[in-house]
């Protein structure tokens, strides 16, 4: 059964103005860590959205599931993206995750052989491995993206706004309140296995 983040976001926008120093950092290695997951989907976006969401809850159970934001499409053709983030509890390594989740991808549609910045059925991608830090099994963690990307950042804060970014140290609900990138991005409601996860704003 999943677990639905209690935050439902409002309309504002922000960027990560204040942004990360570095820090030092080293991966740990537990039975079971905290893995955040982003779900992306600007072509048919709901049914591959749906088909992830289905595919994490066989593989890890519960799962936490951010609210659902419509975005625009940085960097990509094509129409809007739906954004979610959804935190698991694993003992899998980096390496069988990536290799999971890249068959989902290509399960679901996903074409590598177009430009990168095509639309996608399906994007998945891992924010953060517990508190790793650094290039393993080829996956950079934290992941860049949580700092340049409102949304990835926005439902990463509202699943886990006292969680630390592994790096910097700061909250995600600090990094959010001190995000300005200006990109625009709405809660929409959104329904999975009867349940309804997100709402729109208002």
């Amino acid at each position: 059964m999943a677990s639905v983040g209690d935050t439902q976001a409002g309309g504002r926008t922000y960027g990560t103005g204040g942004g990360c120093a570095n820090r030092e950092g080293s991966p740990v290695m537990a039975a079971a860590v905290r893995v955040y997951i982003s779900i992306g989907s600007n072509v048919d976006r709901e049914r591959y959205v749906r088909a992830a969401l289905d595919a994490l809850s066989a593989w890890f159970g519960e799962l936490i599931i951010s609210p659902v934001y419509d975005s625009e499409a940085v960097g990509f053709d094509g129409s809007p993206f739906l954004n979610l983030v959804v935190g698991v509890d694993t003992s899998l390594s980096v390496a069988e995750l990536s290799k999971r989740f890249k068959q989902l991808e290509a399960d679901n549609g996903r074409r590598r052989d177009v430009p990168k910045f095509s639309a996608r059925t399906l994007d998945l991608d891992i924010l953060t491995y517990g508190s790793a830090v650094g290039r393993i099994d080829g996956v950079e963690l934290p992941r860049g993206e949580i700092l340049k990307n409102a949304f990835v950042l926005r439902p990463l804060a509202d699943i886990a706004p006292e969680a630390e970014h592994p790096v910097c140290g700061k909250t995600y609900g600090q990094l959010w309140r001190e995000d300005d990138t200006g990109q625009k991005l709405w809660p929409v409601g959104f329904s999975w296995q009867g349940r309804q996860i997100s709402h729109a704003a208002g």
